[in-house]
């Protein structure tokens, strides 16, 4: 079967010229010509059938044909919030594949114990548009830039709050902290199985820590704040597989 190649094109409602960077792929290395016909997605969940008008070395405008709906084939919102690694490509080997599985939006977290604390969020968002068009998305996950931790844990989040990390519940607990009766009691307990846990139909957001995970105090501003601690297995993950690992927990249990 001849491979489909489509062209990410935001701004398509309202300009029917392609991107420059799109209109050089299509136009210069695919060879692509007037009346062909191309695929073309907005990354706000529409494909286009829509055929060449003018392909000119500097530009390449298309008629659109027909628009075509794609929903995503996940239920709620998909959001994971990771502090990223002291090497980039870890962190954009990580993005293109949970953009290739399904996810919404990527947040990303500057903790005690972060090994980079500068995020060039542009190059995120460009392995983030190339794994959307190659795994057929109609829909562009968000990313958001870098934020510090005690900020992001206080912003409003209206549906479940998980955070992952590698201390036991006893550690967490301790003398000192003041928690919620209910979440003092899941406290007592073994942390669950993020696909244990996860509601169908709900956002879900889940926290994940640096190659030292979240320092102890993080954890317990993070449970004051509402995030409920959860494992991800017993094997000892990478932050980038973590991450990768609670994205698709999350598709798993809300998948269409």
């Amino acid at each position: 079967m001849k491979e489909v190649h489509l062209f990410y094109t935001p701004d398509i409602q309202q300009c029917k010229e392609m991107p420059a960077e799109e209109s050089h792929h299509a136009i210069k290395v695919l060879r692509r010509k007037e009346g062909d016909e191309v695929l073309l997605c907005d990354g706000l969940g529409n494909f286009y059938r829509a055929v060449i008008a003018v392909a000119s070395q500097k530009k390449c405008s298309v008629n659109i044909i027909e628009t075509l709906p794609a929903p995503k084939h996940w239920t709620g919102q998909i959001a994971i919030a990771v502090a990223p690694t002291k090497h980039m490509d870890r962190m954009e080997w990580f993005a293109e594949k949970a953009t290739e599985v399904g996810v919404d939006t990527f947040f990303f977290l500057n903790c005690n114990n972060s090994e980079r604390h500068v995020l060039k969020e542009e190059r995120i968002e460009k392995v983030v548009v190339s794994a959307m068009k190659q795994s057929h998305k109609a829909t562009k996950p968000q990313v958001v830039p870098l934020l510090d931790f005690k900020h992001f844990i206080r912003q409003p989040f209206h549906g479940q709050k998980f955070i992952a990390h590698c201390y036991s519940q006893a550690d967490i607990k301790g003398d000192t902290i003041a928690t919620p009766h209910h979440i003092a009691q899941e406290l007592s307990e073994e942390k669950p199985l993020l696909n244990k846990v996860v509601s169908p139909t709900t956002d879900t957001l889940v926290l994940i820590g640096p190659e030292g995970d979240f320092s102890i105090e993080e954890v317990r501003q993070a449970i004051q704040a509402g995030f409920i601690p959860i494992s991800l297995g017993k094997s000892r993950l990478r932050t980038e597989t973590a991450a990768l690992m609670a994205v698709h927990m999350m598709l798993l249990a809300k998948q269409k």
